[in-house]
């Protein structure tokens, strides 16, 4: 039988809420399939968080760039192996010089083969391995265009995103960044109900429609009670409809619209560290 190491259950623990003894059963239910166990315990109702860091990473920085007409933008991570390292001054520079190299460069390869002051940036985080060391490497290397885009680094440099709005507008750069921190703190996991993949709702509605059951509700009612059900988690997970963190009396949608009548989010991305 899988015995899962400590070190897994306080992961599932993190990512999830659920109690300790209830990771350790899931685990062990999954035979060690993470996202099984998470599946496991939703079915059981425990307390299961969502928003799940989306990167697995140790230590490191993350950095978001903007290029200056704002259309275009990156997010990379500089990974290493210690938090120490990722709060040295001179590693967090070299991070912000990486990513504002990257945002010509379509591709994570094309990025690290360019010229970094003499030599290729692969070479480069060789060098900085040697001597820091360290390991040192990119991890994260996520690009976005827009018409308009705005960037917001969390303090800590631990988790970074790039908003993309549908126009330049009055007050659009303070709406970008705004919603970037939404993004952020929020973590969507699609832009809206109709960027949700099928295997998602597929999965959210069998939990749900379980739960129902274990609680007795009449099948004849129990589809109506999923549509409300799948409503609130669009609500809850996608960005637009998220009530904004800034007032939670409105949503995404609705603070970008009090920006510019015609305005919307068109797209995001986010990176953090685990």
């Amino acid at each position: 039988m899988y015995t899962p190491v400590a070190a897994d259950v306080a992961k599932l623990r993190n990512t999830t809420g659920a109690g300790m003894m209830d990771c350790k059963k899931a685990l062990v239910e999954a035979e060690g399939d993470f996202e099984k166990a998470i599946e496991i315990l939703r079915k059981k109702g425990q307390k299961v968080a969502a928003n799940r860091a989306d990167r697995e990473s140790t230590e490191g920085a993350v950095i978001a760039k903007v290029n200056q007409d704002n259309t275009m933008g990156v997010i990379i991570t500089l990974s290493c192996e210690t938090d120490f390292v990722a709060k040295n001054d001179a590693f967090v520079e070299l991070a912000h010089e990486l990513a504002e190299q990257a945002l010509v460069y379509a591709t994570k390869e094309e990025f690290l083969a360019s010229d970094f002051h003499g030599i290729t940036v692969a070479d480069k985080l060789i060098e900085q391995t040697g001597v820091i060391g360290e390991k040192i490497e990119i991890g994260a290397f996520e690009r976005i265009e827009g018409p308009f885009l705005g960037a917001y680094i969390h303090a800590g440099n631990r988790i970074a995103s790039i908003t993309a709005l549908s126009a330049h507008v009055d007050g659009a750069s303070e709406a970008a960044k705004a919603v970037s921190m939404q993004v952020a703190a929020m973590n969507p996991i699609a832009l809206d109900e109709t960027q949700v993949s099928q295997d998602i709702i597929n999965k959210e509605l069998e939990i749900e429609r379980e739960l129902l059951v274990k609680e007795g509700k009449p099948e004849n009612i129990i589809e109506n009670i999923l549509k409300g059900k799948m409503q609130r988690f669009y609500k809850d997970n996608t960005l637009v409809h998220q009530s904004f963190i800034k007032d939670g009396s409105i949503s995404v949608a609705d603070y970008v619209k009090s920006v510019g009548a015609d305005l919307k989010v068109v797209g995001f991305k986010r990176v953090s560290l685990a």
